[in-house]
């Protein structure tokens, strides 16, 4: 698989919990215990292997997040993603888009993505991980983060996020798991 690297990761992609000094992703504020991606990357990590069924709902996760320690605002903010999520993809007409296109970024999203987010974003693409309808999808769920700063990891947990979310993604999912476990390894080396 070709391997990206125009921004060096600078984090690894793992949640340390509410009790860490700070948050491992990058741009949070120093001091700050938790923001919606670390509410995010805990569900995630705990619900993405397991074969429970039905998926719990919103009242035992809100339970299950306070007893992790996470604040009652964040732990709001990150369901209104997930639903937010699940919104998107049953919303979303896109028409006759091709693979062909290019897409154009407008001003906000400029200034929220920069351009190592905006080719990483276009890598992904490229390789097939990603189609026009996931991409959009995407740029909405990381614009939803409402964070100061939108890097390259942040980018690759909501890729998975988002993959997990569709069904038929198994093999795309694989893929970008890859990506995100390889790029983390090379930072041991």
């Amino acid at each position: 698989m070709e391997k990206w690297s125009p921004c060096p990761a600078d984090v690894t992609p793992s949640w340390d919990g509410p009790d860490s000094k700070t948050s491992n992703v990058q741009g949070a504020a120093p001091g700050m215990k938790e923001n919606v991606l670390d509410v995010l990357m805990y569900l995630f990590e705990t619900y993405v292997d397991t074969e429970d069924d039905p998926e719990p709902d919103q009242n035992e996760l809100r339970l299950e997040l306070s007893r992790a320690g996470f604040g009652d605002a964040e732990i709001e903010r990150a369901l209104d993603w997930l639903d937010g999520l699940t919104d998107q993809q049953q919303s979303l007409d896109y028409g006759g888009q091709t693979g062909h296109g290019t897409r154009i970024y407008n001003e906000f999203e400029h200034e929220r993505l920069d351009t190592y987010c905006r080719g990483y974003i276009t890598y992904l693409e490229q390789i097939g991980i990603l189609s026009p309808p996931q991409r959009e999808i995407l740029v909405d769920r990381l614009l939803a983060l409402e964070s100061a700063d939108i890097d390259v990891e942040q980018i690759k947990w909501v890729v998975l996020m988002v993959l997990f979310s569709q069904p038929g993604q198994e093999l795309n999912y694989a893929r970008m798991e890859d990506l995100v476990f390889e790029d983390s390894s090379d930072l041991v080396h």
